[in-house]
């Protein structure tokens, strides 16, 4: 994708971002709140039709297919699927009920019962727990059922935004680690949209780091992780890390920011 969005056709939300997401390869797309990263990826998936904003220029395209512009029900067709942030489930609903949903009924029997196993193999959690209302779900155990609600639409890329949003440490340490697990078994592509930079580097093949709208550093994981800048700024190294982002902004006005 290469796209600029604005909003009401005057608040500029997203400015020339280019990023790629290449075949079974899991990308992180990093930022503080308010970067653009959820406008840029709502582009892809189709759901900023409902935002009241528009793609001034540009373009997106999905295995050699131009996107831009398709409701999200044609870009689900074509295999991207979109977690939104949140854990968007349905809460008065078992477990096992929201799983038939996300299998759908025009699936083969044999398939979607297949994708099931596998995905109560990975989530053992949910396997114990599917006559219980989603609703009294932990938040580690709603964010596995809306991966799962989304993986049963059989994705070829899958968007997962802010995989991390309000869990402990541990619990999503284990949800990237389970996230990797499904790329290596399934064979999809993930493009993570994140803040907590450590954990998705730490599962991630490339990544983009963005501010103000805009890329302002890409690169493998591993030349992200060893960044000073990068440390500092989203890794949570140094005297840097504890800093505003204010702070961090009148930093890089003082020198020349990624030198």
């Amino acid at each position: 994708m290469k796209v600029g969005i604005t909003y009401n056709r005057v608040i500029v939300a997203v400015q020339g971002v280019s990023l790629k997401v290449p075949q079974n390869a899991i990308v992180a797309l990093l930022g503080t709140n308010g970067a653009g990263k959820t406008t840029a990826v709502r582009a892809v998936s189709g759901f900023l039709l409902v935002d009241d904003a528009q793609i001034e220029k540009g373009s997106i395209r999905f295995a050699s297919r131009a996107i831009l512009g398709l409701p999200p029900q044609h870009v689900a067709r074509l295999g991207i699927v979109l977690v939104p942030e949140r854990r968007k489930i349905f809460e008065t609903m078992t477990v096992a009920d929201n799983l038939r949903i996300g299998r759908g009924e025009k699936a083969q029997t044999a398939d979607r019962e297949a994708r099931m196993q596998r995905l109560l193999e990975v989530f053992p959690a949910l396997a114990k727990r599917q006559g219980q209302i989603a609703g009294y779900l932990s938040g580690g155990e709603r964010q596995m059922l809306a991966i799962s609600h989304a993986l049963l639409c059989d994705p070829k890329l899958l968007l997962v935004d802010e995989l991390s949003l309000g869990l402990a440490p541990h619990l999503v340490r284990d949800l990237m680690q389970q996230v990797r697990e499904l790329r290596e078994t399934s064979g999809i592509s993930v493009l993570l949209i994140e803040q907590d930079a450590t954990s998705a580097l730490g599962i991630a093949d490339y990544g983009y780091i963005m501010e103000g709208g805009r890329i302002v550093y890409e690169g493998s994981a591993e030349k992200l992780r060893s960044h000073q800048d990068v440390q500092e700024f989203y890794l949570g190294s140094g005297d840097s890390a504890r800093a505003s982002y204010r702070d961090v902004k009148q930093y890089r006005r003082s020198r020349r920011w990624w030198g």
